[in-house]
């Protein structure tokens, strides 16, 4: 299997007062040529943000903007009206379009974990949209789950030609990937597994083009990435 491994120790780690991120891809004060992103994917944060602190209002305009709340809850803010907490197994997408300005803050008495994933879109200034859905895979684990796709009926509707989902594998279990798209991009978020002949743990990421298989050598979570 021809791939390629990004590993954990590559990313861009920023401490800065109440917020802990490792930058999969450049983004902000951290920047690297060789992590630009991969095919439609731009953004990866892996974030840490402290009790009752945040992200103030900022805008966006032209993205696809993915949030997977680990642990705790995040509340969330828009000029589209859109007000509440995501909390721990929960997705929000916001189709940030012709722009929408946001904020997402810890309300909460203990840290929150999430990811912040940002995918660019294959139509430019759209009318924005939120979605938000509660599916978490560590509650229905061995399978993966669809969390958006460019299809009417995904979970979440996302504006470009690819799909994310999500898995725990617990050890000893296997899953197939058989992408339909073009490139494959699987991201660790917990545990260890083995894809091919590459070991990838967590924090690690594994692109790859051909069909491959997932073992898991501990108990594990990821998120595929089907990409054009």
């Amino acid at each position: 299997m021809n791939a390629y491994l990004h590993r954990s120790e590559d990313r861009g780690h920023v401490k800065a007062g109440w917020l802990e991120s490792y930058h999969s891809f450049s983004f902000g004060s951290w920047y690297d040529p060789k992590y630009m992103g991969v095919s439609a994917l731009r953004v990866i944060n892996d974030d840490q943000i402290d009790a009752h602190n945040g992200f103030g209002t900022h805008s966006h305009d032209n993205m696809e903007i993915l949030t997977c709340v680990l642990d705790g809850a995040i509340s969330h803010r828009d000029t589209m009206g859109n007000e509440g907490q995501i909390k721990a197994g929960e997705w929000q997408l916001m189709s940030a379009g012709t722009g929408v300005a946001h904020s997402e803050i810890n309300n909460t008495d203990t840290p929150v974990h999430l990811l912040q994933i940002w995918i660019i879109p294959d139509e430019r200034d759209a009318e924005p949209n939120y979605q938000q859905i509660n599916l978490d895979p560590r509650k229905d684990p061995n399978k993966w789950h669809l969390i958006a796709g460019p299809d009417a009926n995904a979970p979440m509707h996302i504006r470009q030609n690819a799909e994310v989902k999500s898995a725990v594998l617990e050890k000893g279990h296997e899953l197939s990937v058989d992408t339909v798209k073009k490139v494959n991009y699987v991201h660790v978020i917990s545990g260890v597994v083995r894809i091919g002949d590459q070991e990838v743990k967590a924090g690690d990421a594994l692109v790859f083009e051909d069909k491959a298989t997932i073992h898991a050598t501990e108990d594990s979570q990821f998120i595929w990435f089907d990409l054009p």
